[in-house]
């Protein structure tokens, strides 16, 4: 496995070794030590799998109890991934990392707690998966707006249409209304 560490402090993208011949392929996911060999040295406690249609935005999410890390990737489709930085104490705090994780290329996102995340399916469906650190905690889940003009995402919006959104993104904060995860 590769690691690469993106601009904001946590945040690493992960390409594992493919192992591929006529027959298919087969590649490694998830291994507790070679993950901490890395410096990844995380428990996973949940893992999650969602399949969206095409122009749908999920996002962005984070709990400020029960904060949660994810290991993320796609197994069919693809998908605009993004994880905004919401630690108050954090120089890159309001910062966005965003990256394209596809089925095709096995890349997987490490986003560690402290970090409102989302996605946005560029495919006709994408089935997204990720391993999480803590439970989902629906009492303190927050959602960021995912237009908010302070952060500022790039999103690659399909055809220049807005995203189909659940009623509770539909509803979502802005970022002068969050409140910033604290050390």
């Amino acid at each position: 496995m590769n690691i690469d560490y993106a601009p904001l402090a946590g945040i690493a993208v992960i390409r594992p070794t493919v192992f591929g011949d006529e027959r298919g392929f087969f590649m490694e996911t998830w291994n507790q030590q070679t993950f901490a060999n890395l410096g990844l040295d995380v428990d996973f406690v949940q893992d999650n799998h969602s399949r969206s249609r095409r122009g749908t935005l999920r996002g962005m999410h984070f709990q400020t109890e029960h904060t949660q890390g994810k290991l993320i990737r796609v197994t069919q489709g693809e998908v605009f991934d993004v994880a905004v930085d919401v630690r108050a104490d954090s120089p890159t705090c309001g910062q966005w990392f965003g990256i394209t994780l596809t089925a095709t290329g096995g890349e997987m996102l490490w986003v560690p707690p402290g970090f409102a995340h989302g996605f946005y399916v560029l495919s006709n469906s994408a089935d997204f998966l990720y391993k999480c650190t803590d439970f989902y905690h629906p009492q303190s889940e927050i959602s960021l707006a995912w237009n908010d003009p302070t952060v500022a995402i790039e999103w690659p919006l399909l055809d220049g249409a807005p995203p189909e959104l659940s009623a509770k993104d539909s509803s979502a904060r802005q970022w002068s209304d969050i409140p910033l995860l604290r050390a």
